[in-house]
């Protein structure tokens, strides 16, 4: 795993490039503590998440098929297959989809905040083509992305998407290939620089808690609470305070 703080912005890859970024449980543990531990660094507001090379991830490593837990070297995550973790990460994730992506790789996308794919990039869960089921929950998480019929679609064809029709169905956002990974950090930098850490931290919490846990009742009850706890914080009045004195925020996150 390679990770990088850019002012702010860390950058986590999946560094595997020979095995074309290939997904294993050791890769996961790796990643998960990448971005628990970007998402507990006060230095670090967004995290972008990609792939070093061409590929993002094309899915399961077939080499770790055999494999038992003793034949791995380091310590693995005990639950490899969970990556709704990164709901709790308390940090915008965007996945910087830059090439080839499927089935694990697919997954890391889809429970990313915000999904680019660079114009090219071709993207597949491949799993009915392998004689699988949809893993990591995409059964669950894939139809409150993109709908049931385009879920349905990319699940039980396993077919391969063009990066403009991953965007058309609402999974991710097309950008020109050429420069992709620079365009994505811009937009994070963006982020990074005038929205305040403390305000997305919450709305990120809200949204996800809003979307799969609550109705709409306790999810506008959670609304009145932060409203009325943000306006207490330091966020807030440096919020008005750039406004009004036109100049750049200086957001602290508390």
């Amino acid at each position: 795993m390679k990770v990088e703080n850019l002012n702010g912005v860390a950058i986590v890859s999946l560094n595997n490039p020979t095995q074309r970024n290939a997904w294993s449980p050791q890769m996961h543990t790796e990643v998960r503590a990448a971005l628990e531990a970007a998402g507990q660094d006060r230095d670090v507001r967004v995290i972008v998440l990609t792939g070093e090379g061409r590929d993002f991830c094309v899915g399961r490593d077939v080499s770790e098929l055999g494999a038992t837990a003793g034949d791995r070297s380091g310590p693995v995550d005990p639950d490899p297959h969970n990556m709704h973790f990164m709901f709790d990460v308390p940090k915008p994730i965007i996945a910087a989809i830059n090439g080839p992506t499927a089935g694990a790789g697919f997954c890391y996308a889809g429970f990313s905040d915000l999904r680019y794919v660079a114009d090219g990039a071709r993207i597949t869960t491949a799993w009915s083509r392998r004689g699988l089921t949809a893993e990591f929950g995409m059964a669950w998480l894939l139809p409150h992305l993109v709908g049931v019929r385009n879920a349905l679609d990319i699940l039980m064809t396993g077919r391969v998407l063009s990066a403009a029709e991953a965007d058309r169905m609402g999974f991710a956002t097309v950008l020109p290939s050429e420069g992709f990974l620079d365009q994505v950090l811009a937009l994070a930098r963006d982020m990074a620089d005038f929205a305040s850490p403390l305000s997305t931290g919450v709305m990120k919490r809200q949204v996800y808690r809003s979307l799969f846990f609550t109705g709409v009742g306790e999810a506008v009850t959670d609304a009145v609470t932060e409203a009325e706890r943000s306006f207490t914080t330091a966020d807030f009045k440096e919020g008005i305070a750039h406004f009004v004195e036109k100049r750049a925020p200086a957001f602290t996150g508390q």
